[in-house]
């Protein structure tokens, strides 16, 4: 292109006006406007997962669950009542021997995520929980909670590699009566079962 010379000398006027620096100030925010569009990009991808971990528990599509969690994935649900589990494998059959029947409808609802990447493969994060189970013909549970995981990214795919789940709030419900379960009455049936278990 063929600038007249008054716009050469207005082109030159207005390089004057630009702070020194600027162009390395701008490439400055150009990265870091790509660097928040690639995290975000992969906090999307993490909240995915998730959706999935839950539409496929909820659904008893096992082998997709299992597709989800690391290899040495860890599950902790010690504070809630549960125990620690080490392995994918272990933990799927272990989730389908206790909740696989069609007889036993189950509804996971994750919601507000707070999510940080640590590094280019590895991520936290917390989700605020409410589950509802059905434990027997007629007895149900409805819980709050929340679970606090890490996230792994291994051959293009992230996967949940621990889930610590905590309760805040356990009512057993049916049609007739709703009765919250308090920390010190799971506590008391915890160690109930436990010895009759021995």
């Amino acid at each position: 292109m063929i600038l007249s010379r008054a716009e050469h000398d207005m082109l030159r006027g207005c390089r004057k006006t630009i702070p020194a620096g600027w162009g390395a100030e701008m490439a400055q925010d150009e990265t870091f406007v790509a660097d928040s569009v690639a995290s975000a990009h992969e906090i999307e991808l993490i909240k995915q997962l998730k959706a999935r971990y839950c539409r496929f528990l909820d659904t008893k599509d096992w082998e997709a669950w299992r597709r989800i969690f690391a290899d040495d994935f860890v599950s902790d649900t010690a504070e809630a009542g549960g125990k620690v589990i080490v392995g994918a494998d272990e933990f799927v059959a272990f989730i389908r021997k206790t909740l696989g029947k069609p007889s036993q409808p189950t509804v996971h609802q994750v919601h507000a995520p707070e999510i940080a990447l640590t590094s280019p493969t590895t991520a936290m994060g917390v989700w605020a929980l409410n589950d509802v189970v059905r434990l027997a013909a007629g007895l149900n549970l409805n819980g709050y909670g929340h679970y606090h995981e890490t996230y792994e990214k291994t051959d293009g795919q992230w996967r949940i590699k621990t889930s610590k789940l905590t309760r805040l709030r356990e009512d057993i419900f049916n049609p007739l009566f709703s009765l919250r379960i308090s920390d010190r009455l799971r506590n008391a049936g915890i160690r109930l079962a436990r010895g009759k278990l021995r």
